[in-house]
């Protein structure tokens, strides 16, 4: 079983905190087995500070992070000398220089200084919280902060954005590790969204869409059961009973991303989960998905995450899935 250990530094965020615990504790295999166990630690195995009014009691210290498989720092509004110095205490410093190579090791919101005072996104793709990211990447100049992305996976090294995004995150880390599936029932499990990708926008201009405005959620739902379908800008438009032009804009404001692109988005998702979950031949996964042809459904797959779709199919054969480099690390930049 794969074996998550959860750092709590002093000053720790209780939502993330929470997060790795209730998405990878709902992961199961089709027998019910749990496929991860989370483990919460402190730097000394001591009780520790939240942001909050109250504290947290743990039973391990940081030695546990030796013996994992994968380990996740949530954030801290106490990172003192780390987030303005980019300097690690003593006892972070020799934490983590106990974790074994090959580790995967993920570092939700903030966490990215820790990341990035350890050496560990030198030279690598990572983000943070947006308010966060000009700092980052002043502090961390040959990181490569990308501002706008909910997580980056660079395979053993993933970084999200802040609050829901670590979601994202560890969603997507599940269905790395045993496909979609899986990772869908997680989220169904936790009623959250199955699926954000991690290039999408951290935040929109207008984040709250006018009450007095018609939503477009509703045309969303429809195209997901129309993504078959050839479906055009003015089809969408028509639907939400807008003209193309006021429904691109608010459409916009409330996903943050165009009409187009979104809609990509969601075919690439659906021919992923068929391309994992059926045999199907490729013609006619694409014609599913919406693509038409085989060739078109290549050239979308490739450029989301950089593989065809035979190669991604055979990543996810079995009942029993682990990820594969060339398609982890680029799933979180497509």
């Amino acid at each position: 079983m794969h074996h998550v250990g959860v750092l709590a530094l002093d000053g720790v965020v209780p939502f993330e905190l929470g997060i790795p615990a209730r998405i990878f504790g709902a992961a199961r295999d089709r027998t019910g087995t749990p496929l991860y166990t989370v483990t919460t630690c402190s730097l000394d195995g001591r009780p520790v500070r939240t942001e909050s009014d109250y504290g947290l009691s743990v039973t391990h210290d940081a030695s546990l992070l030796a013996g994992v498989d994968t380990v996740v720092i949530p954030p801290s509004q106490a990172l003192g000398p780390i987030r303005e110095e980019g300097r690690l205490p003593g006892a972070l410093r020799d934490a983590l220089a106990g974790i074994r190579p090959g580790t995967r090791i993920v570092g939700l919101c903030t966490a990215a200084y820790v990341l990035g005072a350890a050496g560990l996104l030198d030279h690598r793709p990572a983000t943070t919280h947006w308010r966060e990211a000009d700092r980052l990447q002043r502090m961390f100049t040959t990181t490569r902060v990308d501002p706008d992305a909910l997580f980056v996976d660079d395979g053993d090294i993933l970084t999200s954005a802040g609050v829901a995004a670590g979601l994202d995150l560890c969603l997507h880390i599940v269905r790395r590790d045993h496909g979609s599936q899986i990772a869908n029932e997680v989220a169904r499990s936790c009623v959250v969204p199955p699926w954000r990708d991690g290039g999408q926008a951290q935040y929109i201009q207008r984040p709250v869409p006018d009450t007095r405005a018609t939503s477009t959620a509703i045309t969303q739902a429809w195209a997901l059961e129309h993504l078959a379908e050839r479906l055009t800008l003015a089809d969408l438009a028509a639907h939400a009973n807008m003209s193309v032009r006021t429904f691109t804009r608010r459409f916009r404001d409330e996903v943050g991303t165009t009409p187009g692109q979104w809609l990509t988005r969601q075919r690439v998702d659906l021919a992923r989960h068929l391309l994992e979950t059926t045999e199907w031949p490729v013609d006619l996964v694409a014609h599913r998905a919406g693509f038409g042809t085989g060739v078109s459904l290549r050239q979308h797959l490739h450029t989301a995450i950089g593989v065809a779709p035979q190669v991604y199919r055979r990543t996810f054969r079995g009942d029993a899935v682990t990820g594969v480099a060339g398609v982890a690390g680029v799933a979180g930049r497509a």
